[in-house]
């Protein structure tokens, strides 16, 4: 009598989940948690529903006596406030980039082999990015007086970290080749930062002067509200006299400067870089 040949069930089809059970679970707390902080933060902003339905009559209001832009008033507030705005820029970026290119240096471990330098630079170059560059002109101008000094070295200091991060994380990145074949002659660590390390960057050290002097333009136009010189003082006056058309003015004009600087620097990278 022959054996009863073993019945087969089918292997049941395996089913494909994108995520495992605790990866949902964490998608899920991260939902909650961002609900949660829109929540509270709509809570401590303290809206105001009279004023926040009144906002579109009173932008339209505020529009309206913007027009006719007072162009008369370009000469000499306007004007002197915009070569302020772009000197502060200008000499604030420069000094910048003395300070960064030494904490750079520091901040780089394949460069500087001490470990204290790399963290006191590290520490520098944080402290400098984390302080808003109004903070620094609220500083520097109860140090020096309101003036486009005060200006200036608020947007030195704060250039230094953005520029010294980016100047050491170049420097990290740069290929040992010619650095070995120098130490392997002798070269004096001057001559390694000079011959080796410098050619490397050097590209990227004026696309980040350029780039953080176009930032630096920018930022500059608004520290005159807090007494730092540029055209931010002359914006400030005009919106405490209620001269909404030469606010318009002066937005306008900062609006073509901005442009310009921007058309600037894209044109000397495409041409020099």
């Amino acid at each position: 009598m022959s054996e009863a040949a073993p019945t087969l069930h089918p292997a049941a089809p395996a089913k494909w989940e994108r995520f495992t059970f605790g990866q949902r679970m964490l998608r899920y707390v991260l939902w909650i948690f961002c609900v949660w902080a829109i929540v509270q933060s709509v809570r401590y902003i303290e809206v105001i529903p009279e004023f926040l339905y009144d906002a579109p009559e009173q932008m339209g209001d505020m529009l309206g006596r913007m027009w006719p832009i007072d162009w008369a008033y370009f000469q000499p507030d306007v004007l002197q406030g915009l070569t302020e705005t772009l000197h502060m820029a200008t000499l604030g970026t420069v000094l910048s980039l003395f300070l960064a290119l030494p904490l750079g240096v520091m901040v780089a471990p394949n460069v500087t082999k001490s470990r204290t330098l790399n963290f006191i630079a590290r520490v520098l170059l944080v402290a400098s990015r984390s302080v808003n560059s109004l903070v620094w002109a609220m500083l520097f101008v109860a140090i020096f007086g309101p003036g486009p000094l005060a200006g200036m070295f608020a947007i030195a200091l704060r250039s230094v970290g953005f520029v010294g991060k980016l100047i050491g994380e170049a420097l990290e990145q740069t290929p040992k080749g010619s650095i070995e074949a120098l130490q392997a002659t002798g070269a004096g660590k001057f001559a390694q930062l000079w011959y080796g390390y410098w050619p490397q960057i050097k590209p990227a050290f004026w696309s980040v002067a350029l780039l953080r002097w176009d930032i630096n333009v920018r930022e500059s136009g608004v520290l005159g509200l807090v007494g730092a010189g540029g055209i931010g003082v002359v914006l400030n006056t005009c919106i405490d006299l209620f001269q909404w058309d030469r606010v318009a003015l002066v937005l306008f004009t900062v609006l073509v400067v901005v442009a310009v600087a921007e058309i600037i620097v894209l044109q000397i990278r495409k041409r020099v870089l």
